[in-house]
């Protein structure tokens, strides 16, 4: 049989273009050249498409301009040679993208008219689990707990003295605790919400739950669910910041992760039955971390959908998976046969 020609999308211009690249080169170690032939298209962030070698090369420089084609009857890539054109088709698109316009439903509209079977959620489901407001109404409609919260929109100017402190001010449509603050009193809050429209115009103010916070990863493939151990965010000060700090390979300034986390087993099934419960609700496809709350009385409290969640060394989602016995290698095989077997209709 010959190779499966995969198409992995990488960089954009999101907010997490850094660590979409990182979360590529792990796709990269992962891949088996006997069943793949790889594609890597990297996407700068002023928006360039720029077919490379890899993630792990000059890939911004060492290249040839190519993009997506929106016909189907290309079913891939145009490449530019000069003033030339030629086409690879491909059989299936990884994105390993994160956050604006890689999670949020843009890059999964332009598979679909490509009609280019793809890993991870639909449309619908990437703009709603993107945006945190819509995936909490849609949690809340199916028996989910989520935090209390009220949206913030542009021009709009909330009292601080109505508020019961501790809140967050986040992102309504961000990841990875870009724009996120925690606001203990009334005189910070201004300067929260100016940080948080940095990345959105639609800004929430959420209720700080007391609880731990506990994720779970979930993989389809067509036996049904896969999922990984729960993990546990153990954090020393402040909320779960790795991201954005200056070598998260090396360990987290202020979070320890622990899978399987270090609660009882009846408390890991709350959590696994819950995320399976949001993962469905939200109709999520392929792969989803799902962050949730413990609190004290047992009680499962939705955080957020992660649709394309980060792949790195040092993400939650491989390691989850492999303390429940799979390889990162395992799971790109998973979700690469399931995009290449879901109906998409």
């Amino acid at each position: 049989m010959s190779a499966t020609k995969v198409g992995i999308l990488f960089g954009g211009i999101g907010e997490e273009h850094d660590v979409s690249v990182k979360s590529a080169c792990e796709v990269a170690k992962s891949l088996d050249p006997q069943r793949y032939e790889p594609y890597w298209i990297g996407i700068s962030r002023e928006g360039a498409w720029k077919l490379c070698k890899g993630p792990d090369t000059d890939w911004e420089h060492d290249f040839v301009p190519a993009s997506l084609s929106p016909d189907r009857d290309v079913h891939g890539l145009v490449v530019w040679h000069g003033d030339e054109a030629s086409v690879i088709r491909l059989d299936v698109v990884l994105p390993a993208l994160h956050g604006t316009m890689g999670e949020d439903g843009t890059i999964q509209g332009l598979l679909e008219l490509s009609g280019i079977p793809y890993v991870g959620c639909d449309v619908e489901s990437s703009v709603i689990c993107m945006d945190k407001s819509l995936a909490y109404l849609v949690a809340t409609d199916a028996g989910i707990a989520t935090p209390g919260f009220h949206i913030v929109r542009d021009g709009d100017s909330p009292d601080p003295q109505t508020l019961d402190y501790p809140v967050f001010v986040k992102p309504a449509r961000s990841g990875s605790s870009f724009g996120v603050s925690k606001v203990n009193g009334p005189d910070e809050l201004q300067d929260a919400l100016a940080l948080a429209r940095q990345y959105d115009s639609k800004v929430l103010i959420e209720q700080a739950i007391i609880g731990k916070e506990i994720g779970c990863s979930v993989l389809e493939n067509e036996s049904g669910l896969t999922l990984g151990e729960v993990d546990h965010v153990a954090l020393s000060t402040g909320f779960l910041r790795i991201h954005l700090e200056n070598s998260p390979e090396t360990g987290s300034q202020n979070s320890q992760f622990i899978s399987p986390a270090d609660i009882p087993q009846y408390q890991q099934q709350i959590i696994k039955d819950a995320a399976v419960k949001v993962y469905r609700a939200l109709g999520c496809t392929g792969i989803a971390r799902v962050d949730m709350f413990l609190t004290e009385d047992d009680k499962a409290v939705l955080n957020e959908v992660n649709t394309l969640p980060g792949l790195t060394s040092y993400s939650r989602y491989p390691r989850m998976m492999k303390a429940a016995g799979l390889t990162f290698a395992d799971v790109v095989d998973q979700l690469i046969a399931h995009a290449l077997h879901v109906d998409r209709r």
